[in-house]
């Protein structure tokens, strides 16, 4: 195993998914935009049809004539927000309900409370019809939104039965933050013995090591310190990392260049676990994990990772759920 688990958090169905559903792939007018750029979702009949209770930021309910079909995506904003406005390939924090739009069940919501789930908008990560809900709207909103299946799981409805083949979909969205891809918190003093970071001005960082021997024994330095939310034993975790081999002086697995990494606290190595819990959301830290925290004896081969090996992390906390 490399440290990379994407691991969804329980909040949020895998359904959701792109890779994890049998939604088709987006017809012509469903197109997966670019980075930056939004498919023109205007509102309709069918999305203003829908009456929704609840505060935002409070589980909604909501009420609507089935069956309830449309040709293409419809979305209300039912209250705006006044922040920054999310584009196609950001990451944000959402909270969502899912309805069935011909049944008028609730397949699954969120469980707005510890913080919201986070996710790419795109479509090549998301179904369509989420995408299409969340993007391109101010931080802060609350939309309702009203899919037909070719933009949810199309005529072979949801891997687990709660959305028929060809059921069209209703959300209801609350578009919280827009996620940062590095750390944001203020800069630390850190210990002289520590391996120095450098970062780009991407956020990438490049370790140098000292020239000493490996510690034995699981440091950790503080780099930036956020003032989010403070990470907890078994959350959902939302990061950049890095990780380096001080035998070698190798990066031998990061996020960096393919995007932010999704896990729980307790689905990694135990000195990863070490090095995120406790603290906070912005913050970013450099653990240097002897073998007992790391692989252990037996390495780790496919990361060219022998049983001596220590190994440093330089780790962007960007979000945190439970």
């Amino acid at each position: 195993m490399r440290i990379r688990h994407v691991v969804i958090p329980a909040a949020i169905t895998a359904l959701l998914l792109t890779g994890c559903s049998s939604s088709p792939e987006p017809t012509s007018t469903e197109e997966a935009s670019g980075v930056g750029t939004c498919v023109d979702t205007s509102s309709g009949a069918a999305s203003e049809s829908v009456t929704v209770e609840g505060e935002a930021g409070s589980e909604p309910t909501a009420t609507f004539d089935t069956p309830l079909d449309v040709d293409t995506t419809e979305r209300t904003v039912i209250s705006e927000g006044d922040g920054d406005e999310t584009a196609h390939g950001d990451w944000a924090g959402i909270e969502i309900t899912l309805y069935n739009a011909t049944t008028g069940e609730k397949v699954q919501s969120s469980s707005y409370a510890g913080g919201p789930m986070q996710v790419k908008i795109a479509d090549d990560a998301l179904i369509p019809a989420l995408v299409r809900a969340i993007e391109c709207v101010p931080t802060g909103s609350r939309v309702v939104s009203v899919s037909p299946a070719a933009d949810a799981w199309g005529e072979q409805g949801s891997s687990d039965g709660a959305v028929g083949p060809g059921d069209a979909v209703v959300i209801i969205a609350d578009i919280v933050s827009i996620t940062p891809l590095a750390a944001t918190g203020e800069p630390q003093e850190v210990d002289p013995a520590f391996p120095s970071v450098a970062l780009d001005d991407s956020g990438t960082p490049t370790v140098t090591l000292p020239d000493a021997e490996a510690p034995t024994a699981f440091e950790l330095g503080v780099l930036k310190k956020g003032d989010g939310a403070t990470v907890e034993d078994g959350d959902s975790v939302t990061v950049q990392y890095q990780g380096v081999n001080w035998r070698t002086g190798k990066v031998f697995d990061q996020s960096w260049g393919d995007g932010p990494a999704q896990f729980g606290t307790g689905d990694v190595i135990a000195g990863f676990t070490k090095a995120l819990v406790g603290q906070t959301v912005g913050s970013q830290v450099i653990a240097v994990i002897p073998p007992t925290d790391g692989y252990g004896a037996k390495g780790n081969d496919s990361a060219g990772i022998t049983g001596t090996d220590t190994l440093v992390f330089v780790v962007d906390i960007l979000a945190a759920s439970r």
